[in-house]
């Protein structure tokens, strides 16, 4: 079998789980196995279950986080603005304008490829309402620091760890603290449902705001389905969109949530190691820095190559059959968000730089020595 940058891990658990909703429970919309499902994630978290709030994709859930955040925290200004790092998936960015907000591009660190606060506190002004801290590559650097940031600045934080299921930052588990933090459970994802994602509150409101929402807005929808029932004559009293998640789609989530700890996670991190290990040392390469205080559960391999050399390398690895990816293209630079009117220096030097290596529970460690073999004799 060819090589794979990333790939859905799904089996006979999967399976089974699908067809016990199909041919046993016979309700395939959003229903009691979506209810065990947010508290099992709950139970995961060590959140309240009334936390939890599951949906179609991951992007929904970033959608939902930044309405909920509008209405809170928006209300008199016209168009309200959300910091974002650059280097994100357009997700992140498309969520902000969904929602009718003005995502305003922030440059990140070099060294991380996360949020540089200090760009973020120049681009504050009088409508700016939040900022979205993106997990990326998995790394929630810093966190204390962004949260202490936004407290001094009066701001909501929204953060994006889809990245990051299943990681930790200072043996606190992603998920277990903080404001809004949004899942993607994708097919590629730390875990999957196929599709889907789920947001954790510690707003109440904000929770009560999206867990309506998902709904179409129709009011106190939730509790009705998780025991089979239907609000046949609910008020709607803001915009909702239907973002709910399945049975299907949690049938499939909570097997992958039995397999995590024992499967997914000691794979994931085994491999990424083998490469720290490998590549850190590797002249022309460099590796983003982590907290060692932190556990990171890797979703993808990212590295640096420097030199202008990046394209070089990406053409041996291909020659010899190994696929490489891009995470991401920087989003002041698409048309729709600005087309580079603004610019954000190590977001640009970065996207010269970076590669994304295979990196999955699928792949043997084996794999992982021949892609840092290429990378030595290319770059020797």
């Amino acid at each position: 079998m060819a090589m794979r940058l990333s790939r859905s891990i799904v089996g006979e658990a999967e399976a089974k789980a699908v067809s016990r909703v199909l041919l046993t429970d016979g309700y395939l919309g959003m229903g009691n196995e979506t209810r065990l499902f947010e508290q099992e994630i709950a139970a995961f978290l060590e959140v309240d279950p009334a936390q939890v709030v599951t949906t179609n994709s991951g992007t929904a859930a970033l959608h939902l986080a930044c309405d909920a955040v509008r209405e809170i925290s928006g209300k008199g200004i016209e168009k309200p603005e959300i910091l974002v790092p650059s280097l994100t998936f357009v997700a992140s960015f498309q969520a902000i304008t969904a929602a009718g907000c003005v995502p305003v591009a922030c440059d990140v660190l070099e060294e991380t490829g996360t949020l540089d606060l200090e760009d973020a506190a120049r681009r504050i002004t009088p409508n700016t309402i939040a900022l979205m801290f993106v997990d990326y590559a998995s790394n929630p650097w810093h966190l204390d620091d962004v949260y202490a940031f936004a407290r001094e600045k009066g701001l909501r934080v929204i953060e994006d760890a889809a990245h990051a299921f299943g990681c930790r930052h200072h043996g606190r588990r992603i998920g277990s603290f903080g404001d809004i933090v949004c899942f993607s459970f994708d097919g590629i994802k730390n875990i999957t449902c196929g599709e889907g994602g789920c947001l954790v509150s510690f707003d109440p409101e904000a929770t009560r705001l999206a867990a309506d929402a998902r709904l179409l807005s129709v009011e106190n929808d939730t509790e009705k389905r998780f025991h089979g029932g239907r609000s046949w004559d609910a008020d709607v009293r803001r915009q909702g969109w239907r973002y709910h998640m399945s049975n299907i789609m949690a049938a499939i989530g909570r097997a992958q949530l039995k397999r995590f700890e024992k499967e997914f996670m000691p794979k994931r991190t085994l491999r990424a190691s083998v490469y720290a290990q490998r590549l850190c040392k590797v002249e022309g390469v460099r590796l983003f820095e982590t907290d060692l205080k932190d556990f990171i559960v890797p979703h993808i391999q990212v590295v640096r190559v420097l030199d202008g050399r990046k394209d070089m390398l990406k053409e041996a690895l291909l020659k010899e059959g190994i696929p490489t990816g891009l995470h991401y293209k920087p989003n002041h630079l698409h048309t729709f968000f600005g087309g580079g009117a603004v610019s954000l220096p190590a977001v640009e030097r970065l996207y010269e730089e970076i590669v994304t290596l295979p990196l999955h529970p699928a792949l043997s460690c084996q794999d992982v020595e021949e892609i840092c073999g290429v990378i030595k004799r290319t770059l020797a």
